[in-house]
This record gives C-alpha cells, structure tokens and sequence, in this order.
C-alpha cells in the first residue's frame, strides 16, 4: 500500500510540475511528443522513477499526457527517491 502511494506521489509531482497554461503553434512534427510518457519508462518501476525524476520544471512546455499511463509497481523492492 505504501509503495502505490508512493508511485501515486510520483504520478501528481509530475503533473504538477509539467501542468502549463500556454500553447503556441501548430507545428507537425515525425519526432515523438515529449509531452507523452516513453514506453521505455514503463518498464520497470526504476525506469519509471528515474524518468519521472529526470523531467525538469518548465512552464513553457505542454504538460504530461497520463491518459492510460499505469505506473508500473513492485511488491519486492523499495521505493527509489526522485531526485
């Protein structure tokens, strides 16, 4: 229970530090969006952790995409501190 709270916490610090009221053009681009999370991230709850842990704050950007992002979640190892 306490790591799901503590993936939970992860999930709103990065909303919260990724929300932004802004916009700005409609550039089309084949890169991948940076406002969607890797697949890569989703890995492992350690990937998932150091991704959530390397996003910087910046009020310019558009803000996360979580639609049908599960964190994923161990019973067997401890949660890793962000940051």
């Amino acid at each position: 229970m306490n790591k799901l709270i503590c993936s939970c916490g992860a999930v709103v610090a990065a909303v919260a530090l990724l929300s932004a009221c802004g916009g700005g053009g409609g550039e089309t681009s084949l890169a991948p969006a940076a406002n969607v999370v890797p697949d890569s991230a989703l890995a492992s709850p350690e990937a998932y952790t150091r991704y959530v842990g390397s996003l910087a704050p910046d009020d310019q950007s558009e803000p996360l995409l979580l639609t049908g992002v599960v964190a994923p979640v161990s019973d067997n190892t401890e949660p890793i501190p962000l940051g």
